[in-house]
């Protein structure tokens, strides 16, 4: 191992060793069961005696900094937490016990095997340009194979050089924020908090936009550069855009020279019937669509991307080389790898056959006492309350995670819930999870009051 020493010291250099060695260990830099390099090596890199480095590692070995064990070396000892080497522990936030928190799918059920094949014949065939920088719109043959994907499965208009390629959905939306120079962005109250925020950081001005039943309400829409929807399944309410709804934000779009933002982030998804086709199809020049591997793969590929309308592609292209250049590209080609085989959509088919099966047991066991929305599709769904806080209080106590409805207004919002999410539990621990919740909501009121969706505005 390379090791980083500054032995210079007044007392001498087996002196100024000891506290390089001594000060890496409290520090951290030479983390618990780290083996040091021969004393031979050492003494050859540091410039010093080889009996200097013994009698240095002795004198550690007698104070507890090191331990010699035989056959295995000089390694760096377990010490006990002290003020100046803060134990990990103490940093932690507790985790729950069971997890119903919304925004993540089953990470147990990646399929590592199909991806490492991926990998390895992604690797075995990729070109020498696959390893110097990339292109910034991302390599041509995943977004060759997402034209054909995307097109068939999701109905959206794809021509490869209109898709570009970003480190998850985020990136996306971000960079967008960037391209429209502080504009104003609509987004969808209730909505997710951190778009908002990401927005915001970017230097947009964010406005809210109502949710119904029918999903957002273009005729509320406020003057705007762009509105940000989420049609399949709207977050976190769960409702799926009317079709009226889409031609109205469509024509809104055209009408002002404005921008659609779909967020499909959970598209694949539906349970009922085949999966709703993407809004983007209806007015390719007017909508920005943001897709992702996150729901369907795993949040930890980091792989997302967007089409756009033409006039965009050069502008984004640019923000997105002066941000990070280019996505990684053995991922991008593993990824285009899975789409051309059909392995992409043989694990979509049998996760939505698994999250089917736990939309339905959560149904069975809540559906009959407490007004659940947003079942149709996707990997949450909403359960209305009488008392969040009291719930969530309970759920706390219970070690029982659980989103909230009321974080997601843009202000105080009068709708009380707990967006449920299904995803992300183990198989085997999800049933217990759904145990918990019940009795969580029992231990309240028998029953949630009977809100509804009222065709107006969702505000307070």
């Amino acid at each position: 191992m390379d090791l980083h020493l500054d032995i210079s010291s007044p007392d001498g250099r087996r002196a100024g060793l000891e506290r390089a060695l001594r000060d890496a260990v409290r520090g951290g830099r030479l983390a618990p069961g780290a083996r040091l390099p021969a004393t031979r090596r050492l003494a050859e890199e540091v410039g010093v005696s080889r009996g200097t480095v013994k009698a240095a590692y002795d004198q550690l070995i007698a104070e507890g900094y090191l331990t010699a064990r035989q056959g295995s070396g000089t390694v760096v000892a377990l010490l006990p937490a002290t003020q100046d080497r803060p134990s990990e522990s103490r940093t932690r936030t507790r985790a729950p016990r069971f997890d119903l928190r919304p925004g993540s799918p089953d990470v147990g059920a990646f399929p590592a095997d199909t991806w490492l094949k991926a990998v390895r014949r992604a690797v075995a065939t990729a070109p020498v340009s696959a390893y110097d920088y990339g292109d910034p719109l991302g390599r041509i043959e995943l977004r060759t194979a997402l034209s054909e994907y995307l097109g068939r499965a999701r109905g959206v208009v794809a021509p490869p050089e209109r898709i570009l390629v970003t480190s998850g959905a985020v990136q996306g939306l971000a960079l967008l924020t960037r391209v429209l120079e502080g504009g104003t962005v609509a987004m969808e109250d209730p909505g997710l908090p951190f778009h908002r925020e990401v927005v915001r950081h970017g230097g947009g001005r964010v406005v809210p936009v109502p949710v119904d039943e029918l999903g957002a309400r273009p005729d509320d829409l406020p003057a705007a550069d762009a509105v940000v929807v989420t049609p399949a399944h709207q977050y976190p309410t769960g409702v799926t855009l009317h079709p009226s709804r889409r031609r109205a934000l469509t024509d809104w779009a055209r009408a002002r020279g404005a921008l659609v933002v779909e967020d499909d982030y959970d598209g694949e998804f539906r349970y009922d019937r085949q999966p709703v086709g993407a809004l983007q199809g209806m007015a390719p020049g007017q909508v920005v669509y943001l897709g992702t591997a996150s729901k369907t793969l795993g949040p930890a590929l980091r792989l997302g991307w967007m089409v756009l309308p033409p006039q965009l592609v050069g502008p984004l292209a640019d923000a997105k080389l002066h941000s990070d250049h280019s996505t990684e590209s053995i991922g991008q080609l593993a990824l285009a790898e899975l789409i051309r085989s059909h392995a992409y959509d043989r694990h979509v088919r049998t996760c939505r056959l698994r999250y089917r099966r736990r939309r339905d047991l959560l149904m069975e066991r809540l559906g009959a006492r407490w007004r659940v929305r947003g079942i149709a599709a996707g990997l949450h769904a909403l359960v209305e309350v009488g008392d969040e806080e009291a719930v969530l209080a309970r759920a706390d106590a219970e070690g029982l995670a659980v989103g909230s409805l009321g974080e997601h207004w843009h202000a105080a919002g009068s709708r009380q819930g707990l967006v449920v999410g299904y995803g992300t539990p183990r198989e085997g621990a999800y049933p217990q999870a759904l145990e918990v919740l019940a009795r969580v909501l029992e231990l309240g009121q028998p029953q949630a009051p009977s809100l509804g969706l009222p065709s107006g505005p969702l505000r307070f």
